[in-house]
């Protein structure tokens, strides 16, 4: 291993030009990808903040016994999608009526009948506010007697579903295109390594050198340089990150960066991607040494 590791490291040193030239390269891409993750995860966050919202409300039959209300509460708040239940009255929904809607204030300040009925909100927890789920938890509202209708705002639970699903594929198509031009700029990187050293590698076969003897400086050559990559690409992003964000507006200060699993995968597959890279080249490129 020391061994490799020494061949490796002679490898930077005999062609310092071309191995800065592949680590820039490769940082490049993965700061790519890095920045369209970053792209993707407060995406994901403001999606997150949007999805707080959804709800669904059972409006409840005028006359219903307030006991039978709080019983049936308990009983919702325990299925496993629902994080809360809160109970608004016909009172608290006329005051709520009259502070947000401005436009019927004056309407609903002189009605001698409140209209609105009571409701039940109910808030689901993280994980369970897709369309199906949502659907799932009205149509077992519904089988509550004392519930006279369910609204949860079907059309905008889908959309925000098919906002999730597109960016999620967006962010798999974007990150494979930029992966695999990584590949092929390492792989170049490789082949023009192989080149150098062809005069080098056939004397090594002379005296019965294996050919995974061979590429093993190769392989740990790609894995560094994909190493380097990875933390020059980290640093770019955060560079990045923090550039725009102190440029922007209040509402987009609240930007969030990588935490440490995030950027534990980003430098590991700046390795794997290079050490991918090489053994694909090298396999290739030796038989025709």
């Amino acid at each position: 291993m020391r061994l490799l590791t020494r061949e490796a490291l002679l490898t930077f040193r005999r062609a310092p030009l071309l191995s800065l030239l592949s680590i820039i390269t490769i940082a490049f891409s993965l700061f790519t990808v890095g920045l369209f993750g970053l792209v993707a995860i407060n995406l994901r966050e403001a999606l997150r903040d949007i999805e707080e919202r959804v709800e669904v409300i059972a409006f409840v039959f005028r006359g219903t016994p307030a006991e039978t209300i709080a019983v049936a509460s308990s009983d919702i708040a325990a299925f496993p999608e629902v994080q809360a239940v809160d109970y608004v009255s016909e009172a608290q929904a006329l005051h709520r009526a009259q502070q947000e809607l401005v436009e019927f204030r004056d309407a609903y300040r002189d009605i001698q009948v409140n209209p609105l009925p009571a409701s039940l909100e109910i808030r689901l927890k993280e994980g369970f506010r897709d369309a199906a789920t949502v659907e799932a938890v009205a149509q077992r509202l519904r089988g509550f007697g004392f519930v006279e209708d369910v609204r949860f705002g079907r059309e905008w639970v889908r959309k925000l579903d098919s906002l999730r699903n597109i960016t999620g594929l967006v962010g798999l198509v974007i990150g494979l295109a930029f992966a695999a031009v990584a590949v092929v700029i390492i792989g170049v990187t490789v082949r023009l390594t192989i080149l150098q050293r062809a005069r080098e590698i056939a004397i090594m076969r002379l005296v019965g050198a294996t050919d995974w003897f061979i590429r093993g400086p190769f392989l740990l050559e790609g894995a560094l340089k994909g190493l380097l990559g990875g933390f020059l690409a980290l640093g770019l992003c955060y560079a990045g990150y923090f550039l725009f964000r102190n440029n922007t507006t209040a509402a987009l200060a609240d930007l969030v960066f990588f935490g440490p699993v995030q950027v534990a995968l980003l430098v590991v597959f700046g390795a794997l991607l290079g050490f991918g890279a090489s053994l694909v080249s090298v396999g290739r490129h030796l038989r025709n040494v």
